[in-house]
C-alpha cells in the first residue's frame, strides 16, 4: 500500500466521482480506477459502491476513509517537520592556497545553497600548518597533500583521522612569459630540470615532500634559489623572473590572465602528481554540520573535475 493510493481514494470519496477525481489529480480515469481496484484487492474488501450517479463509500470504505485522512495528515506533518528542522551549527574547513583558488568559492556557495543555517569557517594556510591545526582540533576537516599517516611528528595523532583520497594533480614547470619569451614545450621531463632556478615552498609542506622524493628517485639535484611559504609571494617572484616554480595548475587559478602571464609545461618522466587527501577528525568527533560539509566538499571536487574546471586533476579511484 502506498501513500498515493490513500490520496487517490480520499479524493474519490470527497468528489463522489472517479472521473472528476481523475481530472483533479491529473490522471487518466482508467489509471485511477485501476489504483482503487488494486487497493480494494490488497484489503480484500470493497471500499466503493459504484452507480450511474457516481461512487459512494461502503461501510468499510467510510472507516478506511477516516483512517486514510489521518495517515495523510501525519505524513504531511512529517514532511513539514523535516523541512523546518534545518541543519545548524558551525564547521571549520582548511584549504591550502592552491586548493582554495579552485575549490574555496564553489564550496562556500554549495554549503550556502544546501545548508544555509550552517556557519562556515574557512581557513587558508599551507598543508603542514593545516595538519597541525587539525590535530589541535582547530579544524574539523582539511584538504592536505601529504598526511602524517606515513611520516612526521603528527603520525600518532593522524591515525585517528578519517582519510579519503580526493584527486591527483599534475605538476607543471611555471615560468614568467615576459622574462622567458622563448617557446616552451607543453611537457618537460623531470630529469631536464637540474639547471633550472627553482622557487619552492619549504620542506614541512606537502608539495615540497612530493618534489624532493621525485627528484631523489630521478637522481636530479634541483637548483633551489628561493624558498617561499606564501603562494602569492612565490608567484610574484616567478612573475618577476626570479626563477621558475613547480606547482599544480591551481597555483595560477587566481590569475585571470594566466595564459598570457605564464608558461606552463607539464612534468613527465616520471609523471609527478600531487595527491589531495581529505582529512577530518574521526566520525564520532564530527558534528552533523561537519559530516554534511565533508559530503558537500567531495561533491564539489567531483563536479569541478567533471566540468573541466580543475585543470590537470583527476579523481582518485581508491580510498584510505
Amino acid at each position: 500500500m502506498e501513500l498515493r493510493q490513500l490520496r487517490y481514494f480520499v479524493r474519490v470519496v470527497e468528489m463522489r466521482s472517479i472521473s472528476r477525481a481523475a481530472l483533479d489529480l491529473n490522471l487518466v480515469q482508467s489509471a485511477l480506477s485501476q489504483q482503487i481496484t488494486r487497493l480494494e484487492g490488497e484489503l480484500s474488501t470493497r471500499l466503493l459502491q459504484r452507480s450511474a450517479q457516481g461512487v459512494s463509500p461502503t461501510e468499510a470504505g467510510i472507516a478506511f476513509f477516516r483512517e486514510a485522512q489521518l495517515t495523510l495528515r501525519h505524513a504531511e506533518q512529517a514532511v513539514r517537520s523535516a523541512q523546518h528542522a534545518r541543519l545548524t551549527g558551525s564547521v571549520s574547513v582548511g584549504l591550502a592556497p592552491t586548493t582554495a583558488s579552485v575549490l574555496g568559492l564553489p564550496l562556500v556557495r554549495a554549503m550556502r545553497e544546501r545548508y544555509p543555517d550552517v556557519r562556515l569557517h574557512m581557513v587558508e594556510s599551507l598543508s603542514g600548518h593545516l595538519a597541525d591545526m587539525l590535530n589541535a582540533r582547530q579544524l574539523d576537516l582539511a584538504v592536505l597533500f601529504d598526511t602524517p599517516l606515513k611520516t612526521g611528528h603528527n603520525a600518532k595523532a593522524a591515525r585517528r583521522w578519517s582519510v579519503l583520497n580526493l584527486l591527483e594533480e599534475d605538476l607543471y614547470l611555471i615560468a614568467s612569459r615576459q622574462h622567458a619569451p622563448e617557446r616552451h614545450a607543453k611537457t618537460m621531463p623531470l630529469t631536464s630540470l637540474g639547471a633550472r632556478p627553482l622557487i619552492l615552498p619549504t620542506g614541512p609542506h606537502g608539495l615540497r615532500s612530493t618534489l624532493d622524493a621525485a627528484f631523489a628517485q630521478a637522481k636530479v639535484v634541483p637548483q633551489v634559489v628561493l624558498e617561499i611559504d606564501s603562494l602569492p609571494m612565490l608567484m610574484e617572484a616567478v612573475d618577476s623572473g626570479l626563477g621558475c616554480t613547480l606547482q599544480p595548475w591551481a597555483a595560477v587559478g587566481r590569475f585571470a590572465d594566466a595564459a598570457s602571464r605564464f608558461t606552463m609545461a607539464r612534468i613527465t618522466r616520471p609523471n609527478v602528481k600531487r595527491q589531495n587527501v581529505l582529512c577530518s577528525l574521526s566520525d564520532d568527533e564530527l558534528s552533523p554540520a561537519a559530516l554534511a560539509a565533508r559530503v558537500v566538499l567531495g561533491d564539489c571536487v567531483r563536479s569541478l573535475v567533471a566540468q573541466g574546471r580543475w585543470v590537470g586533476a583527476g579523481l582518485s579511484h581508491h580510498g584510505s
